[in-house]
């Protein structure tokens, strides 16, 4: 039932978006661009991160505002600029198929598709979705011939001189915290003050949670904005990333952000560079063919 919700365009109030439209299983559960369109093609405002392991994260979104999928799923469907979906548009529009009808007494007892049992469902689907057929995957699982000795150079510079692994560790490649590197354009356009929306903590101004390496070079663009490719960013994080002065009108400014000092200058040269590239490059899985459901239609 959750997939079957997952890929129902009919859930959103223009019955013309799903959650596939996001998240979709030929672009490794992401979609792709930049930022994502919504409602009316309203262009968004953040770049969609793959759904791929979303169970196994303690927190969702980029300013981690919700620890449930189910609450994630909810703002989705509720969002005006997203799938501008409500208790009645989804009860209306699922009642009038027998096919959901008997999908949700078997699940939940009776037929009623309420939005917290739609989002249970899509929730219980998500956590399905999880990888592990990565070539580091199989080298973690005693493979040693898995990875080629450039691969393995790039290895050693992310967890050494890269400084990668600082942030990026652990079975999905994420401390799952929050971290401002610089990125927020804070007082310039496409300014975004990231987690501090959430927490109103000027600690939080410009931080966003750290995503997931998986797929990594399979999921451009990046950030959370998704204006940067994998040769800018390490450019740039080569650099020790952005590290903003404030103008001399924000120079009191309490909430001018602070790059994290976790970021310094690499000092890499070309061929770690080249290194680096293949590692990440073993960091994604080969694609999988995911065929979506057949839905319900008129007259069924």
């Amino acid at each position: 039932l959750g997939k079957m919700l997952f890929f129902e365009p009919r859930l959103s109030g223009s019955g013309q978006i799903a959650c596939a439209s996001c998240h979709e299983p030929d672009m490794y559960w992401s979609d792709g661009r930049a930022v994502s369109f919504g409602h009316n093609r309203t262009p968004l405002t953040r770049n969609a991160p793959s759904a791929l392991h979303a169970g196994l994260r303690s927190s969702l979104f980029w300013d981690g505002r919700v620890s449930s999928l189910e609450q994630q799923a909810h703002d989705v469907l509720m969002n005006v600029d997203e799938m501008r979906s409500s208790e009645e548009i989804i009860a209306n529009n699922l009642s009038k198929f027998p096919e959901y009808s008997e999908r949700f007494e078997a699940v939940f007892g009776d037929s009623k598709p309420t939005m917290e049992r739609v989002t249970q469902a899509i929730a219980a689907f998500e956590r399905t979705l999880k990888g592990g057929r990565s070539r580091f995957d199989y080298f973690l699982n005693g493979k040693t011939k898995a990875l080629t000795d450039e691969e393995l150079a790039g290895l050693h510079l992310f967890r050494t001189t890269a400084r990668c692994i600082n942030c990026h560790h652990g079975p999905l490649m994420t401390d799952d915290k929050f971290h401002n590197i610089g990125l927020s354009n804070y007082g310039r356009k496409f300014e975004d003050l990231g987690r501090y929306l959430i927490t109103n903590d000027p600690a939080d101004v410009g931080s966003f949670r750290t995503p997931s390496l998986r797929n990594i070079t399979a999921t451009a663009p990046y950030m959370h904005n998704g204006m940067f490719t994998l040769d800018e960013l390490l450019t740039l994080y080569n650099a020790g990333m952005r590290n903003p002065r404030p103008r001399k009108d924000q120079v009191d400014d309490p909430l001018f952000p602070t790059t994290t000092s976790i970021l310094k200058p690499l000092h890499l040269n070309e061929q770690d560079f080249v290194d680096l590239k293949a590692f990440l490059h073993a960091l994604s899985e080969p694609p999988r063919r995911i065929l979506p459901p057949k839905l319900p239609a008129f007259g069924d």
